[in-house]
């Protein structure tokens, strides 16, 4: 394996160039953005004037960038507001940007539907009933889908529809975005 060559400085128009690609490859927040472009502009003064150069053209938005994030991540992956909401903190977007895309997203998926949705797909080839009579599986499941972003008290709600062996655990505290 050999050593890659440091990519060279680029100037200010040759890093208006290398923003508008990058962006045409995949939808990227400021941060991200600001980023990529100080590790190959040539002044990080450069890097200012062209995002906000980026911003007064309408092709970089934060909150834009939130809710389309948000959206294919419901849409795509069915995956809970919390995971979305680290995802989006991952990528440097504000906090209370993030709290709003995923405010305005999830306000019209209720989460029992989208917990049944993930289960159904995650395990379309399984009897849920038989899978959750070990406590073991019903462990597994419930840390798939807090992985997969859904509170616990939904997870737990949503087993025990599969599983009497969960009516012991009892009720969950309830939770802030981003535990």
């Amino acid at each position: 394996m050999g050593v890659r060559p440091k990519p060279k400085k680029l100037n200010e128009e040759q890093l208006w160039e290398y923003a508008l690609r990058a962006l045409g490859q995949r939808a990227h927040s400021v941060n991200e953005l600001r980023q990529k472009m100080l590790r190959r502009a040539e002044a990080a003064g450069q890097v200012e004037v062209t995002l906000a150069k980026l911003k007064e053209y309408g092709l970089t938005d934060d909150r834009k960038f939130s809710e389309a994030f948000a959206a294919a991540r419901l849409e795509n992956q069915g995956f809970g507001s919390f995971r979305v909401l680290r995802e989006l903190r991952a990528k440097n977007v504000a906090a209370a940007t993030a709290a709003e895309a995923i405010a305005k997203t999830y306000s019209a998926s209720p989460e029992p539907e989208l917990i049944a949705a993930f289960l159904r797909r995650k395990y379309r080839n399984q009897n849920l009933h038989e899978l959750l009579q070990e406590q073991k599986n019903i462990a597994s499941v419930y840390r798939r889908l807090r992985t997969a972003g859904f509170t616990s008290s939904g997870s737990i709600a949503a087993l025990k529809q599969y599983a009497s062996a969960i009516e012991e655990w009892g009720e969950p505290p309830e939770e802030e975005p981003g535990e």
